[in-house]
């Protein structure tokens, strides 16, 4: 960690020399993931051609070797120059919920930089942000993570635990920041099956309870490289309550907002994850 620290504090300039040599062994000599991400975009865009998810390709992994560069530099960057590389649009569409003491859900997708995006979001909004977060098997990855997202005042939820920190934290106004396109998860049994970037996907049940047992309003940020180390976040409502209780339209309304943010920029958005790791399965 002291490490980390250490390289956090030299300007983002070095820092992306740094990931100019990451992305030359992560992409030409390790082909780190190369396969998963091939497989991703060919299924994702069947109607591109192969020059162009060859350049999407490569955009990508400039744009995640950029993004650990960028994670790292969380854990010392200024709250002035954060903003200044992660500019939030329009903050103001959350006032007409924040005015009215009204908290909301908080939602985006792995675009890059979501953890600027996050973080950032305690400088912009007019109300406390909650973040969702999965815990990490690696107790030294945990701490850096959470590191970063706390610096400026967000506040951390274990995904075990949302429920009851929804109830627990309900009188304090707050966005609760989600991002629900992960994988389930295997062990999982309860998904949600839909259509997702041209293929049949599985999401948590999560969101849309939440969304049913809170009754807050949704606001989708998505995020824009505007060029390197500088970003554009643009929000609007995606969902208002009332939400019935077995309803999943605020997950259907999540994914079209996350499509519509991916295929503005493609190699924005996380292909390394194993997104599809299961084609088909019955509930």
């Amino acid at each position: 960690m002291v490490l980390l620290r250490l390289l956090s504090r030299l300007p983002l300039s070095v820092l992306y020399t740094f990931s100019d040599f990451l992305f030359a062994i992560s992409y030409h000599v390790l082909s780190y993931r190369k396969g998963m991400v091939r497989k991703n975009l060919r299924n994702s865009f069947p109607d591109k051609s192969d020059k162009e998810l060859k350049q999407i390709e490569k955009d990508f992994y400039h744009n995640l070797c950029d993004y650990a560069v960028e994670t790292i530099k969380l854990l010392t960057i200024s709250d002035e120059e954060l903003k200044k590389r992660m500019v939030y649009r329009n903050p103001e569409i959350v006032n007409q919920f924040s005015d009215k003491n009204q908290s909301i859900l908080l939602l985006t997708s792995h675009q890059f930089n979501w953890e600027w995006l996050l973080t950032s979001g305690c400088l912009y909004l007019p109300l406390g942000v909650d973040f969702v977060y999965q815990q990490q098997s690696s107790k030294t990855f945990n701490e850096f993570s959470l590191m970063g997202r706390t610096r400026f005042g967000a506040y951390p939820v274990e995904r075990s635990q949302v429920a009851r920190e929804a109830i627990k934290r309900k009188e304090i106004l707050r966005g609760i920041a989600i991002m629900a396109d992960q994988f389930p998860g295997h062990h999982n049994t309860k998904k949600y099956w839909t259509q997702f970037l041209n293929q049949r996907s599985a999401f948590y049940l999560g969101l849309g309870q939440l969304a049913s047992l809170t009754q807050y309003p949704a606001v989708f940020f998505g995020v824009k490289k505007i060029r390197r180390g500088y970003y554009e976040a643009e929000g609007f409502v995606v969902s208002n309550p009332p939400y019935e209780k077995e309803s999943q339209q605020i997950v259907e309304d999540y994914i079209g907002a996350t499509e519509r943010t991916i295929k503005q920029q493609p190699a924005g958005w996380l292909w390394s994850h194993n997104r599809w790791k299961v084609r088909e399965e019955m509930d």
